[in-house]
């Protein structure tokens, strides 16, 4: 049996959802243990960054940890046998608890985010840094296994030895979406129900007006590169392309973003959407657009916006990084990192040329399938049946 274990939340966070998934269609009893915390990546990146707002948290976490250790309890009891337990992302505490939970057992660490290299990317410095870079190293150290999304990642690992790639994947219901809206069943470009959207004329565009709709959902974190998409769909509408554009999220660039971008039309701002209805919406778009930044970090990762967009069916733009070129280069339209004229020359080109449109969506989708589950973790999939004597 493999068993998940950690206070993950999948419906916000669904890469660990991903592996299990995976390990599921290759055939594994796969259960879990999961009591989810209840954070955002924000917050418990704001939690890890800031020690003195552990006591706050302090309750919850510990509530969680004891559910845990009394379903380990109860498990153990059961005389199931446990073959490996693969801790969820931002599980930097949870791994430690498994670590004295399972002696015997391998542990496997989603590390999906360094603590420390997160921090920095948001403008955090010195001791701060130098903490949570303890916290990483102690948390991999914990772990048999250390599952990175890029080898740009392994090679920030304490042993990269321990590390395996494993991309981040889509989870089947952005298949499902792409499937849903190739049948008409999408609406693109209408608000979100359990959001808040808020146009420049305050209505939303009409999905069947002829013009290429783009959509970029994220955190708006300084990797995501915000400023240089509104500076790219700010030129593309001052050359008059028929372009409009989706903005789903709020964070940390997102007053630049909008500041870059007032008066322009064609632009719809939506600040949250339930991640039960994002598949649909992004679904409903041509266009998914990627990270921009040339951050250290934006330049290492491959986002999960990248997978998704290509899950859902549609034509994906993003930067042109190592990581994303020899994760999907084939699949993808590359435009150079922190460049808004050059992605405003891709959105322009795609709003002006139907056939490179096609031909580019047509790329997107056969892609997809290498972003399956099933897929994705079959790296993992042979070092643990390295560790379980063959089991899957």
């Amino acid at each position: 049996m493999i068993l998940g274990f950690g206070s993950y939340d999948t419906g916000k966070h669904p890469r660990v959802g991903i592996i299990l998934d995976g390990l599921r269609e290759h055939g594994a009893e796969v259960a879990e243990i999961n009591h989810p915390l209840g954070f955002s990546t924000a917050e418990r990146v704001r939690m890890l960054a800031q020690p003195w707002r552990l006591p706050a948290f302090g309750w919850r976490m510990l509530r969680c940890w004891w559910l845990m250790a009394a379903d380990a309890r109860r498990l153990r009891r059961t005389g199931a046998r446990v073959d490996a337990v693969v801790v969820g992302y931002m599980g930097h505490f949870d791994v430690l608890v498994a670590r004295r939970l399972f002696r015997r057992v391998p542990i496997v660490l989603d590390h999906l985010i360094f603590a420390g290299d997160t921090a920095q990317d948001r403008g955090a410095t010195g001791l701060k840094v130098r903490l949570l870079n303890r916290l990483d190293r102690a948390a991999t150290s914990a772990a048999d296994i250390v599952v990175v999304d890029t080898e740009e990642h392994r090679a920030l690992l304490p042993d990269p030895d321990r590390g395996v790639v494993v991309p981040v994947g889509a989870r089947q219901e952005w298949f499902d979406a792409a499937a849903r809206a190739a049948h008409g069943a999408s609406t693109a470009g209408s608000p979100v129900p359990t959001g808040t959207a808020h146009g420049a004329d305050g209505r939303a565009a009409d999905p069947g007006d002829g013009r290429l709709s783009v959509i970029f959902f994220g955190l708006f974190t300084p990797l995501q590169g915000a400023p240089v998409i509104a500076e790219a769909l700010r030129i593309a509408s001052g050359a008059g392309a028929p372009v409009r554009a989706t903005l789903v999220g709020t964070g940390q660039d997102y007053d630049a973003a909008r500041a870059i971008l007032d008066g322009t039309d064609g632009v719809e701002w939506i600040d949250w959407v339930d991640h039960r209805e994002l598949p649909d919406l992004v679904a409903a778009h041509d266009v998914c657009l990627g990270i921009f930044a040339d951050t250290a970090k934006a330049l290492r990762v491959v986002p999960n916006k990248v997978y998704e967009g290509l899950a859902a069916g549609c034509a994906v733009v993003t930067s042109d990084t190592g990581p994303q070129r020899r994760a999907l280069g084939d699949a993808l339209a590359l435009v150079a990192p922190a460049d808004p004229s050059a992605l405003a020359a891709e959105l322009v080109s795609l709003a002006t040329d139907s056939e490179r449109l096609d031909a580019l969506r047509s790329r997107s989708r056969a892609g997809a399938d290498r972003v399956r589950a099933a897929v994705i973790v079959e790296p993992l999939r042979r070092r643990l049946e390295q560790l379980t004597g063959g089991r899957p």
